[in-house]
């Protein structure tokens, strides 16, 4: 199948080409997913990006290993690779704090665009969104990344992090009532100040 008519196909119908032998098909999947998991990963791991691209890659190798035996129906790519990169994560952040560096250590990631105030200020909020994600219970973290980040509905949400829907409901309520306290005195540092 051309690389360009793959851009209509399910993820399904995709990683069943690349089980075939299409490796257009895992070059369009990879195209289509790879950004999502990234991003996701990145969030999880308060924005380590090396850590997240080693995350990213290590998700799509397990589901290249899975696709000659993905049992269609079951569940959708992107939910499986979720669960995967969210637990790839978790792994990670475990390992790191029994190594013992603190979350401050681990170092901001960089920007190659011009210093505008407009810029600094995206910076600072994008900043402190992340300090306060990482004062977050680890499945609190990932339930309001998941819902409020990736935007992705309850159902999906419960699959991934293999829970209940009212469980996500209520991580993500406490989640989110714990982010508004945390980011609460910094509005006018951050430009909210005529906001609502």
């Amino acid at each position: 199948m051309p690389y360009d008519a793959m851009s209509d196909c399910a993820e399904e119908e995709l990683l069943a080409a690349y089980a075939a032998g299409d490796a257009a098909a895992a070059r369009a999947l990879t195209a289509r997913l790879a950004p999502r998991v990234l991003a996701h990963a990145f969030r999880m791991l308060g924005g380590d990006r090396a850590e997240a691209e080693d995350v990213t890659q290590e998700a799509l190798l397990r589901l290249w290993r899975a696709a000659p035996d993905w049992r269609p129906g079951e569940a959708k790519v992107s939910t499986w690779l979720y669960r995967v990169t969210a637990n790839l994560c978790i792994d990670r952040m475990r390992r790191r704090s029994r190594a013992g560096p603190a979350l401050d250590d681990i170092p901001e990631p960089e920007d190659e665009r011009p210093s505008a105030a407009q810029h600094m200020q995206q910076a600072a909020r994008a900043e402190a969104l992340q300090a306060a994600l990482d004062q977050l219970p680890e499945r609190q973290r990932q339930a309001v990344v998941l819902r409020h980040i990736e935007g992705l509905p309850n159902p999906e949400i419960a699959q991934i992090m293999d829970i209940g829907t009212r469980a996500v409901e209520s991580l993500t309520a406490r989640g989110k009532r714990t982010l508004e306290a945390l980011l609460a005195g910094r509005r006018t540092e951050l430009g909210y100040d005529g906001d609502d």
